[in-house]
């Protein structure tokens, strides 16, 4: 946390300024902050400062979270992001892993759903 002068944070944006361009909650925001997937400074009076890049931030991480990742491997992601809509090759092994985590998954899914057709099935007239 670095604590800001007034001089310096007009350049910054308030928590509510940032939901503003993103359309995310600043409940949830704060929550990214928590977790620490969302840097922010503080001012004097200790209200939450963000640097304009994080909108940017805020759109990848919602992305991620719309993907199906959680927070914790969105946390780390995060540093294979440089740029809009792409991420680095350190990104890569954690996706593989999660897409074959959704492909057992969906296997599961799929065996289970064909055991209850059968019993569907085995009880018509």
């Amino acid at each position: 946390m670095t604590l800001v002068s007034r001089s310096s944070a007009g350049s910054l944006l308030r928590v509510g300024d940032l939901s503003a361009h993103t359309g995310v909650n600043p409940r949830l925001l704060r929550h990214y902050e928590n977790e620490g997937i969302l840097p922010a400074q503080r001012s004097s009076t200790g209200q939450r400062l963000f640097d304009s890049s994080a909108i940017e931030r805020v759109i990848y991480i919602r992305e991620l979270l719309d993907a199906g990742l959680p927070i914790r491997v969105i946390r780390e992601l995060i540093s294979c992001i440089h740029e809009p809509g792409r991420l680095e090759p350190c990104a890569v092994p954690v996706l593989i892993e999660h897409v074959n985590d959704y492909d057992a998954r969906i296997a599961a899914l799929a065996t289970t759903r064909g055991s209850l057709q059968g019993l569907i099935d085995a009880s018509a007239p």
